[in-house]
């Protein structure tokens, strides 16, 4: 317990002092309070867990809410990044793809599917502006996906370990699909390990072995999801995560160790998926999109086909190539962003990619554990993982790649503010 009239220290943050933690949240702003509010809530879900709760718009409101604390929030100052001028060029591309688009109307349907995650991302890069408020809120992001990792990892593991059709299923919303939720646990586990590392020094044995259990379970969601795209991402991250050592022969045998017990873990019938990869009808169904996509773009390279016009299209002028019934969107994020922008969009896109790896490794260059920057060492292993699953889905305007940036951007700006000693401290 921490008294009111005792001060509050980085130890007792770095400790994970529950009692120091939250007495400092409550003396927090508003602004924060709304921010931190709205990542529970898009994460956990509680109003669509318990219908009862659903009788508002609890995170239109709580983004709203930030928004207006900014301006009574004192320590609230415009953080500038590449990224931020990106998203934004990003959004008008996208409003001109709209306006010439073949289906204006859909595309007009579907416009906040983009720009409120350029609200989103600036209320966050704006608001967690210091080390102590970026702690919070990155254990607010841990604690909402350890919540979804523990108990679909038991789910698995009470059926022993078997295979679904509809593999793991999270709460309604962003994660409820096992291919989303498997993406989201590719994003989670890199994080939840960088932190239990930079927690370690500072907690006991007992909180450490607590704290593997995020990576641990969010490990097993993805085996456990069915998803060949999110386990092909998985294999992809550990590879690149020990790339230094791979030819040690100890390490090596370790990967494959570890490989090897991936693969007997996998239900038999996860692998035969592995066996028709490219053979069975959702596969097939995928290259046609690919392939009609790929034309889309050459056809329509400045700006697309119009921004979530691909189905539409698809269904008028393909509709030879429809296997499963009405077209759905391209299962793959650059086919998605080249034929909503084109290739102004897509340039954009990758651009974001190469800024948002370029921070992280420029934050990730710390000299101590107690750094919280050494946080961000595998924001980007997360961002592999949402790359490499991305190739076969389709959800560039998902949570996971927005709010990523978010806190590249944030940890970025309080690690290099810090130095000039610039950023609010409490």
């Amino acid at each position: 317990m921490v008294r009111k009239s005792q001060k509050i220290t980085d130890d007792d943050f770095y400790s994970l002092r529950i009692g120091a933690v939250w007495q400092h949240f409550k003396s927090e702003s508003f602004a924060f309070w709304m921010i931190c509010a709205y990542l529970f809530l898009e994460y956990v879900r509680p109003q669509s867990i318990y219908p009862a709760l659903d009788i508002l718009p609890w995170t239109q409101l709580t983004v709203i809410g930030a928004f207006l604390g900014c301006f009574t929030d004192k320590t609230v100052r415009w953080v500038s990044s590449p990224i931020n001028i990106l998203l934004i060029a990003f959004l008008f591309v996208i409003l001109l793809s709209s306006y010439f688009a073949y289906f204006p109307e859909v595309s007009c349907r579907n416009l906040d599917k983009y720009y409120l995650w350029v609200v989103i991302y600036f209320l966050i890069i704006n608001i967690v502006n210091s080390r102590r408020r970026f702690l919070i809120f990155i254990c607010i992001f841990l604690i909402a996906s350890f919540k979804l990792s523990l108990s679909l990892a038991l789910t698995w593991a009470r059926r022993g370990f078997s295979f679904t059709d509809w593999g793991l299923m999270g709460p309604p919303g962003f994660f409820q699909n096992s291919g989303e939720l498997a993406i989201q646990m590719l994003v989670f586990w890199p994080i939840a390990w960088a932190f239990t590392q930079f927690a370690k020094p500072n907690v006991s044995k007992f909180y450490y072995f607590l704290l593997l259990l995020m990576p641990i379970t969010a490990i097993m969601v993805i085996l456990g999801a069915s998803s060949r795209g999110a386990q092909l991402a998985l294999v992809c991250q550990l590879v690149v995560m020990n790339y230094r050592y791979v030819f040690n022969p100890k390490i090596l045998a370790s990967i494959l160790v570890v490989l090897a017990l991936i693969w007997v873990f996998l239900p038999d019938e996860q692998k035969q998926r592995f066996e028709t990869m490219g053979e069975d009808g959702t596969s097939r169904q995928r290259l046609l999109y690919w392939e009609n996509g790929i034309k889309m773009i050459e056809e329509n390279p400045v700006l697309g086909v119009g921004y979530f016009n691909f189905a539409p299209y698809f269904d008028r002028y393909y509709p030879e190539d429809l296997l499963l019934g009405d077209a759905q969107l391209p299962h793959n994020i650059f086919i998605q962003v080249g034929t909503d922008a084109g290739v102004l969009g897509l340039s954009l896109f990758f651009a974001i990619f190469l800024s948002a790896i370029f921070i992280s490794k420029k934050t990730s260059q710390c000299r101590s554990n107690n750094n919280v920057g050494y946080i961000g060492k595998l924001f980007n292993l997360s961002l592999l993982g949402f790359v490499v699953a991305g190739q076969f889905v389709t959800v560039t305007y998902y949570p996971f790649l927005w709010v990523h940036l978010s806190l590249v951007v944030a940890l970025g700006n309080i690690e290099v503010a810090s130095k000039r000693k610039t950023y609010p401290k409490y």
